[in-house]
Parts: C-alpha cells; sequence; structure tokens
C-alpha cells in the first residue's frame, strides 16, 4: 500500500496502492498515520510523496475510490469524509518540508493531496492534473476546497473548480497546479535537493513560518467549515448524487485521461 524509503533524513513515500492509488478509507488511515509519527521522528527532516514507477501508466493518484463510494452508499459516504479529511489535515499541516513529485495523474482528490505540498513538480508529459469534483458531482469539502484555494493563483480557482478540467504539465505549470516540470528522469533527484535544502533551515522557524503562511486555512476552517463540510456531506449522500457516481464510473471505466478529466 505504501512503501518509505530513508535518503540521509529524507522520508521517500512511494504509494502503491492498486493501478491508481485511489483514495479508500484504509488507504488514507494508512497515508496519515505514516505523517503523524514523521512528526515525532527526529530522524525524519522532510518528506517525498510519490507514486509507484511502473514502468507504464504513471500515476500519483486518481483520487476518491468512486467503485468503492458507489458500492458502499451513503454509510460508507459517512465514515469515508472525515478520513479523507484527517488525510489532508495530517499533510497539509505537517510541519516538516513536503515535496510532491507528481510522477503521473494527479486527479481530483489526488491533485489535493499534491496540492498539500510544500512544493509541487511535476515529471514532464506524464499525466494531467486537475479537480474535476463537479463531473461526477460532488462538491469538494471544506479543507479539500481551502488547500486549493491556498494552493493556486486566485484568477484560476473558478476555472479550476467550476470547469472541472484537467492539465497536461506544461499547461499545469503555466496555470500554476505545480511550481516545475523536470524530465521523468530528474523527478526524484530534484525532490531529493528541493527536501533537503529546506530539511537544512532552521526546524523551529520552518515550522513556524509554514504555520503562518497556512495560517488563513485554518482561519477558514474555522469560521464555516463545520457549516461547509455539512451542507457538502448532505450532497454527497443524496441518493442522485450516488447515481451520478455509478453512471460515471460505468462511463469512463475503460476510457483513459482526457481534456474533461475523466480518469477512472
Amino acid at each position: 500500500m505504501i512503501e518509505v524509503k530513508f535518503d540521509d533524513g529524507v522520508a521517500v513515500v512511494v504509494l502503491q496502492h492498486g493501478k491508481a492509488n485511489a483514495l479508500d478509507i484504509e488507504f488514507c488511515e494508512a497515508l496519515t498515520a505514516l505523517f503523524v509519527q514523521f512528526r515525532t521522528m527526529a530522524d525524519v527532516k522532510a518528506v517525498i510523496l510519490t507514486g509507484r514507477d511502473t514502468g507504464k501508466a504513471k500515476m500519483f493518484s486518481a483520487g476518491v475510490d468512486l467503485k468503492r463510494l458507489g458500492s458502499g452508499g451513503a454509510d460508507y459516504v459517512l465514515r469515508f469524509l472525515p478520513v479523507l479529511h484527517a488525510l489532508y489535515e495530517a499533510v497539509f499541516f505537517f510541519p516538516k518540508p513536503v515535496i510532491a513529485a507528481i510522477n503521473g495523474h494527479a486527479i481530483a482528490g489526488g491533485a489535493v493531496l499534491a496540492a498539500c505540498a510544500d512544493r509541487r513538480v511535476m515529471a514532464a508529459e506524464s499525466g494531467r492534473i486537475g479537480i474535476t469534483e463537479l463531473q461526477v458531482g460532488v462538491p469538494l469539502p471544506a479543507l479539500a476546497f481551502e488547500i486549493v484555494r491556498f494552493a493556486v493563483p486566485p484568477r484560476y480557482l473558478s476555472e479550476f473548480a467550476l470547469g472541472a478540467g484537467t492539465y497536461v504539465t506544461a499547461e499545469a505549470l503555466a496555470k500554476g497546479w505545480v511550481d516545475e516540470v523536470v524530465d521523468g528522469w530528474e523527478l526524484i533527484p530534484r525532490a531529493r535537493r528541493l527536501a533537503k535544502l529546506h530539511a537544512a533551515l532552521s526546524p523551529e522557524a520552518f515550522a513556524q513560518t509554514k504555520t503562518q503562511i497556512r495560517q488563513p486555512v485554518a482561519d477558514a476552517l474555522a469560521a464555516h467549515g463545520q457549516a461547509t463540510d455539512e451542507a457538502v456531506t448532505a450532497i454527497w449522500t443524496m441518493d442522485a448524487t450516488l447515481g451520478r457516481v455509478a453512471d460515471y464510473v460505468a462511463k469512463t471505466l475503460t476510457k483513459t485521461p482526457n481534456a474533461s478529466g475523466s480518469l477512472h
């Protein structure tokens, strides 16, 4: 499910959950537990988050496991959403440096996971990135939306959220979904250099500065997070929504990513 390699103070976390690194309850809980553990490990100075290199179709994460969501129904949704929140919270507010080495498609919840990092580096022509939730018929939960609002340029937020499209690497760089695009062979070496650069700074000063940078997200959650999530949960658990999820999965199961953001 998750492979961890340690390299001179840098924990390289390799996602390898099925073919798509789809986010389900167990995967989210395992990844959350890992970041909680890293908080107290003095020998972990920084974290790189990446997908498994299969040599074929590259995948960072295709986002929420929609097949599991559809089959589990409202009961599964009610258990899943708090677990997804806990994952994003653990990664986004992690006090040490986090580098997302995006080796392939990062779609919907996978794009949000990448946006949790301090720096996002993507391998050239490796896949697409974007939030496609509205295509499925669900809104982003409060924390997920605030993370995207924090990470992307304000002028593109409406396009990303309401357009629900995905972007190839060159356009993702131009529009701010990622910070850098490098050749595939350079992805992990570049992520290591960034991780070690940040890890060399005072850990106390880095953590405090990161807290200050991300304070607007914490403030937004405190102000309206609960009300937003209540509204979001109501939509996610509607029979009509679960029907749309099932239809989406049926229509896109065998398709590859395209401009409309289909990836399941």
